[in-house]
């Protein structure tokens, strides 16, 4: 609720005054009830709030002239001290039996006064102490007629979330005031994931150079967003010496308490630079607070009646204390019920106990400048942050911004943009870096000295990587890589202890082959993986094509040969039979005809027969046989020169589970995680053998386990691809027994980098210059061995490179139908164009007519002086000749 400003304090006074003598004078016979304020006299806030109480008790008495009771208020001064107020309010109940006490002013005062309230009976209601750690007394006689602290850390919460700020530093006085929010806060905040990484704690009676000092330790620090809770007066100077510093330029976010933002006018407005002409008097809330809890009395009075008001006697002849003295107020649990249910609505709102304190249902979200201070929004427990109240969230988009939710708001520095909520200190501080010192895997991270300087030299993929992220950083960050090493050069340690050199704080962050493991991440924070990487189980193998001097045969199987020179005999026969009557080429001396059927069908293996081919047939059989003799001649030479130019690899081993099984032994790289994820999988602490490079590996490959070796290892995803790209045909990934997340860069948990380098990295990745980095790294490994984690087959065959009859089974079958249709039809018209003569001799007498008949399609087969007749009988003396020489 906005503060209201209240003129001419002395005029009103004297008015309210004058009707309360009147009201008096009118109804002398009301009963009065003595009530009792407890206030830090002649300040200016014990000045608003008394003249706020003498106005709720002339407002509401000339409204309510019937009223029977009336009450006479006692003020007791507590000298703006804990021990005061308790004093004053003894004096009060002792002197003045007053039946409840309207105060104090501070949390530390109420503490005191609760007690006393329950010693003697009487109700003490409070207008202004909000501390959490008043409720923890439970206390029945304590009302508490304003807001607790901790009610406001959902707003602050909502704040915070809404601008996305993952730290946060508390600015509290030290007493219990100050820490009374803290516990509630600091739950608030780790339920949103917020970081407090500081809690600034400064005395209420500070001098202006502690309070300095504390704020340049902040200053030092990377976190901007600030949640101060504090008294006005503590508040001011803590400001004025925060915009000395710096503090207060652009960048920095100062979320103040309503302890704070109520009081505004109670500042020192010569120190924050107010200009006025004559010093003015504002209204507070707690000013509202102490009008509506004198109403609240006043109405819980006069409904307990006037009955029993009176103190039970005190023994004093017995040893008593102080507060025993007082006795008991026979009006307190009376007056405590009439309390419990009073209801009105008041000057600040809804005026209702809820457990003896009031509950707010609204916060008004205020932008602070200079000592105005402009309203942007409220928070509602129904719909959080809203512009307006009468705004409903679900009008609001899943997906939308601060300003759908808050009014513009002017930011320290009268900055327009959002801070961050963190900043690298502008102290000159660097980031320092942890890289690690790794003997082999080089192109990952390499550490070496400059020969001049001596000073160290970080190159590799993981460093090009992450040099390429922080360019693509939306600000500056300036860092110094420092490697994880020891005086002789040699790691100090393996990659836990790396990661623990950030977790005590020592460094401020580990660039490297770090990998992202679950029992890590509960000590350090990691970004996105940058490289996606995995276990992989790599063993040697074995080339199962044996090559000797009948590899020519082994493209295809035996039965497949044998089909073949059947049907080259097949085919050669079927067409002597088919031209031996007809075509002088196949006829002669029984031998000479014999081999003309076999040198016919293997000439038809190259193409080219010399003897001619007369009837259609013949020729259509042939066709179709050079048809088959060409797919069986290609698919030969394929498989030729895939047997003897490539290889069929065989892994040794399989699986994990075959290692165990034999208790072989493995090898893992030394300082890695592999070993711990090994130990938990069987394998015995002798059987594990660690290397550094991979030379070293591939050493322990080809020793095997019997001399002393390994007989597989066990390595991540970028070091395989480095690995086979280096030794590609010895080796093979077989399984991936683990799964990893990958590699990542480490930072303290709850660094605001982390988020900020996640999204750069996705940047990166998903930019040209991610692949550009992979292939200038990998790409020379991975042409050598263009599938280096493609796992291998466990059952490898060499049948599989093998041409069996299946696969020319249905040409086969066609060329056998065409012998047996072209025998079949030969036949039957030679046996029907022969039926009175002997069939054999007949086959073996030349068919003059058909052959006639093809002379004279094709004279090139007579000789010029030759006649036909010698041509189809030959004289005796060249029977033996090959016909073709007598043409």
């Amino acid at each position: 609720m906005r503060n209201k400003k209240v003129f001419f304090f002395i005029l009103l006074f004297l008015l309210f005054s004058f009707k309360i003598e009147f009201g008096r004078g009118q109804h002398n016979e009301r009963t009065k009830v003595n009530v009792g304020v407890v206030t830090d006299v002649g300040t200016s806030y014990s000045d608003v709030t008394m003249l706020c109480i003498n106005m709720s008790l002339a407002d509401f008495y000339s409204s309510r002239p019937p009223f029977r009771t009336r009450l006479v208020v006692n003020v007791g001064d507590s000298k703006d001290d804990v021990i005061g107020a308790a004093s004053a309010a003894i004096e009060l109940i002792k002197n003045n039996k007053v039946k409840a006490i309207l105060g104090p002013w501070t949390s530390m005062q109420a503490h005191f006064l609760v007690e006393i309230g329950q010693k003697s009976q009487v109700p003490i209601i409070s207008y202004s102490a909000t501390s959490p750690f008043l409720t923890s007394l439970r206390s029945p006689y304590f009302f508490r007629a304003t807001f607790e602290d901790s009610s406001q850390v959902n707003p602050i919460k909502a704040i915070i979330k809404l601008f996305g700020w993952r730290e946060a530093v508390p600015v509290y006085v030290d007493n219990t005031f100050g820490e009374g929010i803290m516990p509630r806060l600091t739950d608030a905040l780790q339920e949103i994931n917020v970081r407090i990484p500081y809690r600034s704690v400064i005395a209420l009676n500070a001098t202006d150079q502690e309070i300095s000092l504390e704020l340049l330790k902040m200053m030092t620090m990377s976190t901007r967003v600030f949640i101060v809770h504090m008294y006005p007066s503590l508040a001011s100077r803590v400001f004025i010496n925060a915009r000395e510093i710096g503090l207060m330029k652009p960048g920095y976010v100062w979320i103040l308490t309503n302890s704070v933002t109520d009081d505004l006018t109670w500042m020192n407005e010569t120190e924050v630079s107010m200009e006025e002409d004559f010093p003015q008097i504002e209204l507070s809330v707690y000013g509202l607070w102490a009008y509506d809890a004198t109403t609240s009395l006043v109405m819980a009075v006069e409904e307990a009646g006037i009955d029993i008001l009176t103190f039970s006697n005190v023994d004093l002849g017995r040893n008593v204390s102080e507060l025993e003295v007082l006795g008991l107020s026979q009006y307190g649990p009376k007056l405590l019920q009439t309390l419990s249910t009073i209801e009105f609505k008041g000057l600040a709102g809804d005026f209702r106990f809820v457990n003896r304190q009031l509950q707010p249902s609204v916060f008004e979200i205020v932008n602070v400048i200079g000592t105005r201070e402009r309203s942007i929004g409220f928070w509602t427990e129904e719909n959080g942050l809203v512009k307006k109240l009468d705004q409903e969230q679900r009008n609001i988009c899943t997906l939308s911004t601060w300003q759908d939710h808050l009014k513009q708001i002017i930011w320290p520095g009268e900055a327009n943009s959002v801070p961050k909520g963190w900043e690298i200190p502008m102290n000159g501080m660097r980031l320092r870096i942890r890289v690690p010192k790794r003997k082999g895997y080089t192109d990952l991270v390499k550490v070496t000295r400059d020969t001049i300087t001596n000073s160290p030299v970080v190159t590799g993929f993981c460093i090009d990587f992450f040099e390429v992220v922080i360019r693509a950083m939306p600000y500056n960050i300036s860092y110094d890589f420092i490697p994880f090493e020891n005086p002789d050069g040699k790691p100090a340690g393996n990659y836990n202890a790396l990661v623990y050199q950030v977790y005590v704080g020592k460094y401020d962050a580990v660039v490297g082959d770090t990998t992202i493991l679950a029992n890590r991440s509960s000590y350090v924070d990691f970004t996105f993986p940058f490289i996606k990487s995995g276990v992989g189980l790599i063993v040697h193998v074995e080339d199962q094509v044996k090559r000797d001097s009948i590899s020519f045969l082994k493209p295809l199987t035996w039965k497949l040969w044998i089909t073949s020179f059947f049907f080259f005999f097949l085919i050669g026969f079927t067409v002597w039979v088919v031209e031996h009557r007809v075509n002088p080429d196949y006829r002669g001396p029984p031998e000479f005809q014999a081999s003309t059927i076999f040198w016919y069908a293997f000439s038809t293996m190259v193409f080219a027969p010399r003897e001619r081919v007369f009837s259609f047939g013949a020729r259509l059989l042939v066709i179709t046989w050079y048809f088959i003799v060409l797919l069986l001649t290609q698919s030969y030479t394929a498989s030729l020169a895939s047997l003897l130019t490539s290889r069929l690899l065989d892994p040794t081993i399989t699986s994990m589970r075959s290692l165990l099984e034999k208790g072989e032994n493995v090898g893992y790289p030394r300082t890695s995680f592999i070993f711990g994820k090994l130990k938990e999988s069987g394998f015995t602490r002798s059987s594990l053998i660690p290397f550094d490079s991979a030379e070293d590996c591939d050493k322990l490959l080809r020793k095997g386990p019997e001399k002393g070796g390994i007989a597989a290892t066990f390595l991540e995803v970028p070091y395989m691809r480095l690995f086979l790209g280096q030794y590609c045909n010895a080796y093979q990934m077989v399984e991936e027994p683990f799964s990893v997340d990958g590699f990542g860069f480490v930072f303290p948990i709850g660094s605001p980098l982390v988020a900020d380098v996640s999204r750069a990295i996705l940047k990166v990745a998903e930019s040209p210059k991610g692949k550009e980095l992979e292939l200038a790294w990998f790409r020379k490994k991975d042409e050598t061995c263009p599938n280096p984690v493609t796992t291998a087959d466990p059952n490898p065959s060499i049948s599989s490179r093998q041409l069996g009859v299946d696969s020319f089974s249905v040409l086969f079958l066609i060329a056998f139908l065409m012998c047996v249709f072209t025998l079949g039809k030969f036949t039957f018209f030679f046996v029907k164009a022969n039926q009175d003569n002997s069939l054999w001799q007949e086959f073996h007498k030349p068919d003059e007519i058909s052959y006639i008949n093809y002379v004279e399609k094709c004279p090139c087969l007579l000789n010029e002086e030759a006649p036909v007749e010698d041509v189809v009988n030959p004289p005796a003396d060249d029977i033996h000749q090959d016909p073709r020489e007598q043409l």
